[in-house]
């Protein structure tokens, strides 16, 4: 992504290898994104200082896990009743069921992720999509090859060549591994939206961008705990705002790239806001 012109190159980790500079730095300078950054740093605090989190916090991690996942099953297209979610035990029927299975398989693998991501960040994206086509047949745990399809029917925009995702997410590890000083919530929208824009694997590259999302904001220190689901807001926000978001990403604009930094924000916002509600709840006795 070029840090320097009116434009930014739509691939973010693109000439991380040659440069020295910080190029995601950018973009938390971008018109709103301070002000995005500074809500979610709020909105987090208040989950965490919340009473009930000093006593109970396991039972608000796992309500997130929950809540979290029937949301990034739901932008999937298994937008299923969290009860339903709860009482059903067998993921194995339709397409749905199996969205919804592997939405909840990613959420428990994800926190067992944080220090290999530090590491091999592209060895944990091939586990994660390993985790979410659990028990499928071909092209599982690796990029997809040259006339191979992606699965996603939620985006629509053009398809990345096969050649493009492997040099794409070969610069997106570089910067990840580099570090940076740009935000977490910065960190985790280039994540979440490089991940969709390629879409490199056969299938379930909404639920593995999302579950990439989570490892981000969770190791960085934002949400160590995992209490602020960010794919309740996606889901919350919709799916005609998560696409229009991320095109302004692939468009490669400040203002494209603000404004999908911005939706990712809210998303943390209201998965925070969602986990307020639990401990609230709970402290009246009535979860």
């Amino acid at each position: 992504m070029s840090t320097t012109g009116g434009t930014a190159d739509p691939s973010p980790g693109s000439r991380a290898g040659s440069r020295k500079e910080d190029p995601l730095a950018a973009l938390g300078s971008l018109p709103g994104v301070a002000e995005s950054v500074e809500s979610v740093r709020k909105a987090v605090d208040r989950v965490y200082g919340h009473r009930i989190m000093r006593r109970r916090s396991n039972e608000i991690t796992s309500e997130a896990a929950l809540r979290g996942a029937r949301g990034s099953a739901a932008l999937s297209g298994a937008d299923w009743a969290l009860e339903e979610v709860r009482r059903r035990t067998d993921f194995s029927g339709d397409g749905e069921a199996r969205a919804m299975g592997a939405a909840l398989r990613l959420t428990a693998e994800a926190g067992q992720l944080l220090s290999i991501w530090r590491q091999s960040p592209l060895r944990v994206l091939a586990r994660l999509h390993l985790v979410a086509a659990a028990g499928e047949a071909d092209a599982v745990g690796r990029p997809r090859l040259d006339g191979e399809q992606a699965d996603e029917p939620l985006i629509e925009l053009p398809l990345p060549g096969a050649a493009e995702v492997s040099g794409r997410l070969e610069g997106l590890s570089e910067l990840i591994l580099a570090g940076s000083s740009a935000p977490a919530l910065v960190m985790a929208a280039v994540v979440h939206g490089e991940i969709l824009a390629l879409r490199p694997f056969t299938s379930h590259n909404g639920l593995v961008a999302r579950a990439a999302e989570r490892v981000v904001l969770v190791g960085s220190g934002l949400d160590p705990k995992s209490v602020c689901p960010a794919e309740v807001g996606h889901a919350e926000l919709g799916r005609a705002a998560y696409r229009k978001a991320l095109d302004g990403y692939v468009s490669g604009t400040p203002q494209g790239m603000a404004a999908w930094i911005a939706h990712c924000g809210r998303a943390v916002e209201l998965g925070a806001r969602e986990s307020t509600a639990v401990c609230e709840a709970l402290q009246r006795g009535a979860a």
